[in-house]
């Protein structure tokens, strides 16, 4: 009794609805994998011996995962996927980017604060625990998002930066640097945020530019002579910083560049013009000879040529005489960064802000002056301006000019600029002390070990990021912040002595102070006394750039070498890493300057660059003008598998821009989701009403050897083998662009075609004769949805966990519970048969062409044909559409198929040149070219379509180079591919049009029995209704086949408008009248 409750329990499948929510089916797998702890397995079932590390950058927890999240997360869940099922053990830790700008500024605008001032006004030791406590604000939105995308990741083990123990191995990092002279500390100029009072890093300046209107202007520096008079030779200088000119020191000049003294043009005047507008400018001015016209005017007098040496040493008239009295200052000096390019050949110089500037004037012993604190606005020096922002100031500093007579010419300029990539306020160049890594000593090595990486787009990594490496300069790592990492060193406030620290003990040992925290304002009262001195050395100032502590990263996280030193380097570097394309800039860069720097290696094997999110119409997506649909919204509506498969099959995994539509995503469930959920529904459906399992297959008649199929079912394991081998393939060199195309391949392949021509197979009653052969349909259809599931695994995590478990786990007690428990198929290539895979996609070519025929001449599918001719001159070809020519009789409903190696007796041909190749070819001859191409003849254009080549006015032509059209003879219709030609005989007799009318007849029939709620397995009685006597009579004549396809055990018809139901065949009435048959 107890077995055959086993077996009648294992005798049937749930019920699946075609229309399921796609939302509902991921919920409840969500609450599946949550309840069994199916993702804790997957990692555990693997072993320790056989890792597979994958590093996740830390996003910041300071606002909301957005679609360029989702992207990233998308990738970051489909590989360590595979991975997993391919047998390795992948642990994936989440993290967290917990200090920093976005949390400081978030905890600024909150607290009323505004800048550093205000911050140590407040209390250092406050606003960093008020950081402390807001920075994981948005964790558990974060987690959810995550979770309902189907990513699986450790969100209790993760990692943060602001840990004590992640915190001391970014110490140890610096410390190692620090020993091998890596890292210096400088004044430089810099990229600097005024907003955030800091300067930022090269890389962090090149990551927001915009285009923007500057004001240009020319003024005037009158050249002095010995006395300090003025000499009435003027030099011109031009900026589009105005700004900066009440820092001017210097006006550089090339000591080759060949300048002139000249007059400017006369004015061009107007009759009757004014005294004032006809006055001529007197002066003589100094400019680069190129630059003379442009600056000066068409017509300007030149007076004398003087080389940019000659210059060099002069004194001018400085614009103000704030710093009047500053040694060496106010001369021309010379300086190889001088070009003609633009403005007037003569360079204003601020050492104060700009690079260049301050190399210039460094070398000619003129120091900077202080003139703009870190929030951006003039010190108490410049007093006409003194505590305004120096971008506002520009307008008031023009007019201060102009009212000096000292402004030459005005304009306004539209140039690109720097911003602040995290306040979007503009950011200048300011000279600072800070602390730099030595990149440009690694750069021969960076690039050495990049060739080591894989880049997923392959030119990410050869160009872009191959060219940010030739080019690498010194890394600013610190910041004048204060919630962050305190860069470990102490300075002797005596003698200026360094003393770098690498870990908590050994600050502890030096200070003699039990130490929990090391953030700056739990540490900066501690002094160490000075080694060199005997003074007393305290903390600089400055936390990390919060890059350094991402780029350590790979050690911080497993608190190397403190602990899991032996781990770590067993499994160094990473297999894999994502992120988007801005981090060849970030992330990326500061992994492999860390990594070369520590380890002279590679921190990781492969990498996949994704592009863009964009709003639809291309801008970027902003919040404020709610130009893209909210990311939880869609995946609450059309679920995550959905916008994963959308996402993945995007040009964004190819590291460009998506414009994204939400009814992209819903074309993915229209052409992918919803076709494999009918597959899965189709095969259940019937499974049931057979009672066939996979234990005991059909009455215990179970399939044979695939070999011992038929060839359909042959066909469609061929197709499935093939696939799980390309998708491995893929896969496995990180191409996730190219694994969705042939998924949905096959889903064509299975729905449209497989499922499609074996629906009679299922369809019909099990006797001796359908036995065996319904069985290999079940069996090949179970074999493939259940391979077909852990192919999809990675991409599409709950489908595939649903049709797992219902067809698996759900019937084997003994089976993995999760699809994400198996191994990813391997290919078995016994069962690939290339030849048979060839014969069926020429026969769905052939079947493809004669719909689209079928279809551009309005000849319905049902309506049989009397003939089709497919001709090729291939005899391999022709052979395997010998093969095939029954069913594609069957499927173009044609009576014959003829199969030929000439349409000679079919089609005319024509022919013309093809300008597109032969014009260049031929020139003036082209007219004579396209006439004896004209006259080609049907003999020449076979040798072309060998491959031949013919020679016509000394050029040779082949057939690429010639265009062909074809006219059909009679009554044939054409439609060509490549060589392939066929033709449909488009004549309709009395005879076709019956049996056409009977064909309608059966799909109106099937629609009413789905429509009546009737179960596919349902026998009926039939009554059929037609008053037109041809339709009366198909009916009649094809009363047998109607009723074998419409499961009707009698049809009775009868010639008046009667009838239940009224339908319509190609026109004619038709009434329907059926009965179910009671068990």
């Amino acid at each position: 009794m107890l077995s055959l409750f086993i077996e009648v329990c294992m005798s049937s499948f749930r019920p699946i609805s075609p229309s399921m929510s796609f939302p509902q089916l991921e919920e409840e797998q969500l609450e599946f994998w949550k309840k069994n702890l199916i993702f804790e397995q997957s990692v555990e079932q693997r072993p320790l011996s056989k890792q597979y590390v994958f590093y996740d950058g830390p996003p910041f927890a300071t606002g909301l995962p957005h679609y360029g999240h989702l992207v990233a997360s998308t990738l970051k869940d489909i590989v360590p996927r595979y991975w997993a099922m391919k047998g390795y053990r992948v642990e994936r830790r989440f993290g967290w980017d917990t200090h920093g700008l976005p949390i400081e500024m978030l905890m600024e605008k909150e607290l009323g604060l505004s800048g550093p001032t205000s911050i140590k006004n407040y209390g250092i030791a406050n606003f960093n625990e008020a950081c402390r406590e807001n920075v994981l604000t948005f964790t558990q939105e974060w987690e959810r998002v995550v979770t309902r995308l189907g990513r699986w990741v450790d969100f209790k083990n993760d990692y943060k930066t602001m840990d004590p123990s992640f915190m001391e191995t970014v110490w140890w990092v610096f410390k190692q640097l620090w020993d091998k002279d890596l890292v210096y500390q400088d004044f430089r100029v810099m990229p600097f945020s005024w907003r955030l009072s800091t300067s930022l890093s090269n890389f962090e300046a090149n990551m927001d530019y915009r285009d923007v209107q500057d004001p240009a202007i020319t003024a005037k520096m009158p050249l002095l002579d010995e006395d300090g008079e003025e000499t009435g030779v003027v030099l011109l200088i031009w900026t589009t910083t105005p700004w900066t000119l009440p820092s001017n020191l210097a006006i550089a000049v090339g000591e080759e560049i060949t300048y002139v003294k000249a007059k400017k043009a006369p004015p061009k005047t107007k009759k009757g013009a004014s005294e004032l507008e006809a006055q001529v400018d007197s002066n003589v001015y100094i400019v680069a000879k190129d630059l003379a016209e442009k600056v000066l005017g068409k017509g300007c007098e030149i007076l004398e040529e003087v080389s940019g040496a000659e210059i060099v040493g002069r004194k001018y008239k400085p614009l103000f005489d704030y710093f009047k009295d500053h040694e060496n200052a106010f001369q021309v000096i010379a300086s190889a960064h001088v070009t003609t390019a633009d403005g007037t050949g003569l360079v204003h110089m601020a050492p104060d802000f700009g690079e260049d500037d301050f190399l210039a004037c460094r070398n000619q012993g003129i120091g900077v002056v202080v003139s703009v604190d870190d929030e951006g606005a003039f010190k108490s020096s410049v007093r006409d301006f003194a505590g305004r922002n120096i971008k506002e100031a520009d307008p008031d500093i023009i007019r201060h000019l102009k009212s000096a007579g000292r402004i030459f010419k005005q304009s306004t300029i539209q140039h690109s600029y720097p911003f602040c990539w995290r306040s979007g306020t503009p950011l200048i160049y300011k000279a600072v002390p800070a602390l730099f890594v030595r990149s440009e000593k690694l750069r021969e090595r960076m690039v050495e070990h990049n060739k080591n990486i894989h880049w997923v787009p392959d030119n990410v990594g050869t160009k872009r990021f191959h060219n940010w490496l030739a080019d690498a300069r010194d890394w600013n790592i610190s910041r004048n912040r204060f919630w962050g990492t305190p860069i470990p060193i102490w300075s002797c406030t005596s003698c200026d002595e360094k003393i770098a620290i690498g870990s908590i003990k050994e600050l502890e040992e030096l200070t003699g102070s039990e130490i929990k925290d090391i953030h700056p304002h739990k540490i900066d009262h501690l002094t160490i006394k000075c080694t060199a001195c005997d003074g007393e050395a305290k903390r600089i100032s400055d936390v990390f750039d919060c890059w350094f502590e991402s780029g350590s990263m790979p050690y911080a996280q497993d608190h190397y070498p403190f602990e899991n030193k032996e781990g770590f380097e067993r499994n160094y570097p990473a297999q894999f890493i994502a992120e988007g394309l801005d981090q060849t800039r970030g992330w990326f860069y500061t992994l492999l300057v860390l990594s070369t720097a520590l380890f002279d290696k590679h921190p990781f094997e492969n990498v996949i660059v994704n592009g863009m999110v964009l709003a639809e119409d291309g801008s970027k997506m902003s919040k404020s003008k709610k130009n893209y649909p909210a990311p939880d919204l869609v995946l609450d509506e059309l679920g995550a598998d959905a916008l994963r498969a959308y996402l993945i099959n995007s040009p964004i995994v190819r590291a460009e821009p998506l414009r994204f539509s939400k009814e992209g995503v819903r074309e993915v469930i229209r052409s992918t989701l919803l076709p494999l959920v009918n597959s899965w529904s189709f095969f259940t459906q019937y499974a049931n009403v057979d009672g066939w399992t996979p234990q005991n297959g059909l009455n215990g008649k179970k399939a044979p050897a695939v070999s011992d199929r038929p060839e359909l079912d042959r066909w469609l394991l061929s197709m499935l083998q093939s696939l799980v081998e390309e998708v491995n393939t893929q896969m496995q060199g990180y191409y996730l662009y190219k694994v969705v195309p042939p998924v949905l391949e096959f889903i064509d392949h299975l729905t449209n075609w497989y499922i499609r021509r074996s629906r009679k197979r299922f369809w019909r009653p099990v006797d001796e004769q359908t036995i065996e052969d319904k069985a290999c349909a079940y069996a090949t259809l179970y074999e493939t949805l259940v391979t077909f599931s852990k192919v999809l695994a990675p991409v599409l995590p709950f489908l595939s966990e649903g049709i797992y478990r219902h067809l698996v786990a759900e019937q084997d007690p003994n089976a993995k519970k999760s699809v994400h428990l198996c191994d990813f198929p391997l290919s078995n290539r016994e069962l690939i048969d290339a030849e048979l895979e060839q014969q069926v996609a020429l026969t769905r070519q052939v079947v493809s062409m004669g719909r689209a025929l079928r279809e551009r001449h309005k000849l319905k599918t049902r309506q049989p044909l009397k003939s089709l001719i497919l001709v090729h001159h291939d005899v391999s070809i022709r052979s395997s559409l010998m093969a095939q020519k029954d069913l594609i009789a069957e499927e173009l409903n044609v009576k014959q198929v003829r199969i030929e190696d000439t349409d000679a007796d079919l089609t005319t041909l024509s022919f013309k040149a093809n300008f597109k190749t032969l014009g260049r070819r031929y020139g003036k001859n082209m007219k004579a070219a396209a006439q004896a191409i004209s006259q080609l003849t049907r003999d020449i254009w076979q040798k072309l379509s060998d491959g031949e080549g013919i020679m016509i006015l000394d050029q040779e032509i082949r057939a690429e180079d010639v265009i062909v059209r074809r006219t059909a003879k009679s009554d044939v219709v054409i439609e060509t591919h490549e060589a392939l030609v066929i033709a449909l005989d488009t004549e309709i007799t009395p005879e076709l049009i019956a049996e056409g009318h009977s064909r309608e007849a059966t799909r109106r029939i099937q629609q009413y029995r789905k429509d009546s709620g009737l179960e596919i397995s349902d026998r009926i009685y039939l009554t059929l209704f037609a008053q037109d006597e041809i339709l009366a009579n198909a009916l009649k004549f094809y009363n047998e086949r109607i009723a074998a396809d419409v499961l009707a055990l009698s049809i009775e018809v009868v010639q008046n408008d009667g009838g239940a139901h009224k339908d319509d065949v190609n026109g004619l009435s038709m009434g329907i009248s059926l009965e179910k048959q009671q068990m």
